[in-house]
């Protein structure tokens, strides 16, 4: 399981949980046995494990591994059924053997598996505060894999900034060692380094140009001089499931005066927005701070723009987000905030865009602390790589 809190059953459901032949269906199911039949949590199943012992044994504390082979799994292979089908019964039949009556599960639990539970007479309810809010306080397990992930989004940025002071111009882009320099060139260092880490990322920001100004374009083609590229990166480390998440902007060559000038506006919002966190501190405050800095630089935000209109210059996204087992989490820091508490682990990333000319972005994560706040990133705000 990938949550630490999850207590409820574990089928081997979901691309972790799936055979060679694309097979879902666990060789062993990890339920939790409770002091109580009702009212368990139970955690998403695509966070299912599959285990291969010859016997059942805990893979985790307060986990009880039972294997399938004891669940009657024989038994329905003889009956001629397929692998879905094994599964959900299985589930079924873990259930009863641990005395889950009722369970409270997350909003995005499978919708197969809840009719097949529930019409098995097992009352499922969704509620999704409770699993967001006992995710927030990251524990030191948590807490050492957020920042091995973080580690490696450093390592992996030193290596992209390599590339890109070595760049020279050759009259369509830029080139390095006489091949173009482009997002998928430095997306596959940043990937090399990213295994030598034992962290893991299916997508990453390496935007330039007018693509920096779409916040989630991933970035594509050939970089040229003097344009903005935006370093985004948010690996798993593989160990905890934990998440971190870094942005960097980078210029080679001369940045306009434009570019200058959000640099410093975007930095003053990171430090000032950064030196606001501390228990108790509203999502929606800090973000209100930083719209004010940038809406008295004469920018739009989504504080002062017209109702209904399509915000594609200025501030045109949140403040940050919660980071761990997933990388975008509670809390928020936006038009909606929560409060923070020690143990959260949040982003903090301003940033200014002009549709069709390009943006800039920095991002640190950021650890409520006790008394205040730890900054765990660990890296330059160098506009210059």
């Amino acid at each position: 399981m990938r949550d630490r809190h999850s207590r409820g059953l574990s089928p081997g459901h979901g691309p972790r949980g799936h055979g060679a032949n694309g097979e879902q269906h666990a060789d062993r199911i990890a339920p939790c046995r409770t002091s109580s039949s009702t009212a368990t949590p139970c955690d998403h199943p695509s966070y299912g494990t599959r285990y291969h012992s010859s016997s059942p044994t805990a893979s985790s504390p307060g986990l009880d591994i039972i294997a399938t082979a004891e669940l009657g799994e024989d038994e329905l292979y003889a009956q001629g059924l397929q692998g879905p089908a094994i599964t959900l019964e299985v589930i079924v039949r873990a259930c009863r053997e641990v005395g889950i009556q009722a369970a409270a599960v997350p909003p995005h639990f499978p919708v197969e598996v809840a009719d097949h539970l529930r019409a098995n007479g097992i009352d499922l309810t969704v509620d999704r505060d409770l699993f967001d809010n006992r995710r927030r306080s990251k524990n030191e397990t948590e807490l050492g894999g957020i920042r091995r992930a973080q580690k490696a989004c450093e390592t992996a940025l030193d290596a992209a900034r390599d590339l890109l002071r070595r760049a020279q111009p050759n009259g369509a882009g830029l080139e390095v060692d006489g091949a173009p320099l482009t997002s998928e060139r430095i997306k596959r260092v940043i990937e090399g380094v990213f295994a030598d880490h034992d962290v893991e990322a299916s997508e990453m920001i390496v935007s330039h140009g007018p693509q920096t100004a779409v916040g989630h374009d991933m970035g594509s083609g050939q970089i040229r001089p003097n344009e903005p590229i935006v370093f985004d990166l948010f690996p798993r480390d593989k160990q905890t499931g934990c998440y971190a998440d870094m942005t960097r902007t980078y210029v080679v060559g001369e940045p306009s005066e434009e570019v200058k000038e959000w640099y410093g506006l975007v930095k003053d919002a990171l430090d000032r927005s950064t030196a606001a966190v501390k228990p108790g501190a509203n999502g929606r405050k800090l973000f209100e701070l930083v719209c004010n800095i940038f809406q008295q630089a004469g920018y739009k935000t989504a504080l002062n723009k017209e109702p209904g209109e399509v915000l594609e210059d200025g501030f045109i996204h949140s403040l940050g987000h919660g980071v761990g087992l997933e990388v975008h989490e509670l809390p928020s820091m936006s038009r909606t905030g929560h409060d923070l508490v020690p143990g959260d682990v949040i982003t903090i990333e301003p940033g200014l865009y002009r549709s069709g000319y390009g943006g800039l972005r920095l991002e640190d994560l950021v650890l409520v602390t006790k008394n205040g706040y730890e900054v765990i990133t660990d890296y330059p705000y160098d506009l210059t790589p």
